[in-house]
């Protein structure tokens, strides 16, 4: 028979053919394969690979007649990248006073056909527990297996900032604001020019319903109370709402009363634009007049006035208070207007107070 070899034992009248065999073909980690006539000559053996797997090598092996089978003995490769799980997008809203937040999430779950559950994952973003800026922030994981194959998955973190409508600062007055002004729990005080006092609240707090607690303040223009029993109480009135300019001369027809009184008329508003009221006192007992703006002051208040800033009404003298009530500066003899202008904006402004007085100086050109 062809290739076969016959053993016959002569002392028997029987003789049987020895067939070539293969060798058992070994197992194929993470496949299988199915032969067509065992090990024996001419079978054909297909080789498979488990789901995620894929053949590299040949696909099929022939146990030959020299008893080796053909090709080589392929593998099974993992194909198949991991499955990752991304938490949820997410909306943060901003914290009180603050236009950021701090978002915290989960790590991703990640599992391989192969590698059964993988724990090294790559961020690529922020941390959890970070604080995130106003805006959309996409943050990104990446896993691989033992294999290099890669999956990778994304969310978005979003931080909303609840903002109420952006406050007008009153007639004569001023809004400054906490954080960026109208965020929520941003805190808005009104204040108010020199010469104006606050009507209404202090203050408002943007809410979460981006709503304005409270309502709007005014500025009205300062009432200044004439009728008190002494000149600390009169002065008092003004603490840190207006500077005084105050005037003592002996009579009107003074002739130094009379020049400066000439060069302050054309100076009403660059006062008004710096904070300044102007009290005059003039003449001696019984003819003394004390007044400030179009009121009168009585004889009583002069006199303490007089004592209380040292100031003789035997010759023209001028004292000029800050907003404190502290002596800054004495004269004795008649001074422009320009030249207190200039000792004002240097000396006494503060930033908030020269940057208001810049914008509207033209107003008194």
């Amino acid at each position: 028979m062809e290739n076969s070899q016959f053993n016959c034992n002569f002392l028997t009248i029987f003789c049987f053919v020895l067939e070539n065999l293969c060798h058992v073909l070994p197992a194929l980690p993470h496949g299988s394969y199915h032969c067509s006539d065992g090990v024996s000559e001419g079978s054909r053996c297909d080789y498979t690979c488990a789901s995620g797997y894929q053949i590299e090598g040949d696909r099929s092996r022939i146990c030959m007649e020299d008893g080796l089978w053909s090709g080589a003995e392929p593998v099974c490769v993992d194909v198949d990248p991991p499955k990752i799980q991304c938490p949820t997008s997410r909306v943060k809203f901003a914290e009180p006073e603050k236009l950021t937040a701090v978002v915290y999430w989960g790590r991703p779950q990640v599992k391989d056909t192969a590698d059964g559950v993988i724990t090294r994952v790559t961020l690529r973003g922020p941390e959890p527990g970070s604080e995130f800026p106003e805006g959309e922030h996409v943050i990104r994981y990446t896993a691989y297996d033992q294999a290099h194959n890669r999956a990778s998955c994304k969310f978005i973190v979003k931080v909303q900032v609840r903002r109420c409508p952006i406050l007008s600062p009153p007639l004569h007055g001023y809004i400054t604001c906490s954080s960026a002004g109208n965020n929520y729990g941003a805190n808005c005080e009104y204040l108010c020019e020199g010469g104006y006092e606050r009507q209404g609240p202090a203050s408002r707090v943007c809410l979460f319903s981006q709503q304005w607690a409270g309502t709007p303040a005014t500025c009205t223009r300062m009432k200044i109370n004439v009728n008190m029993n002494s000149a600390g109480g009169f002065i008092d009135q003004f603490f840190e709402k207006q500077r005084l300019l105050i005037i003592s001369a002996p009579s009107s027809s003074d002739r130094y009363y009379r020049l400066q009184s000439s060069a302050l008329q054309s100076a009403n508003c660059g006062f008004e634009q710096r904070q300044v009221v102007v009290v005059e006192l003039v003449g001696e007992e019984p003819n003394e007049v004390g007044r400030v703006r179009e009121q009168q002051l009585s004889h009583d208040l002069i006199e303490q006035i007089r004592q209380a800033l040292h100031m003789t009404r035997s010759y023209f003298n001028m004292v000029l208070l800050d907003k404190y009530g502290v002596d800054r500066e004495r004269y004795r003899d008649p001074i422009g207007s320009d030249e207190i202008f200039t000792y004002i904006d240097t000396y006494l402004l503060s930033s908030q107070e020269m940057t208001q007085l810049e914008a509207k100086r033209e107003n008194c050109e």
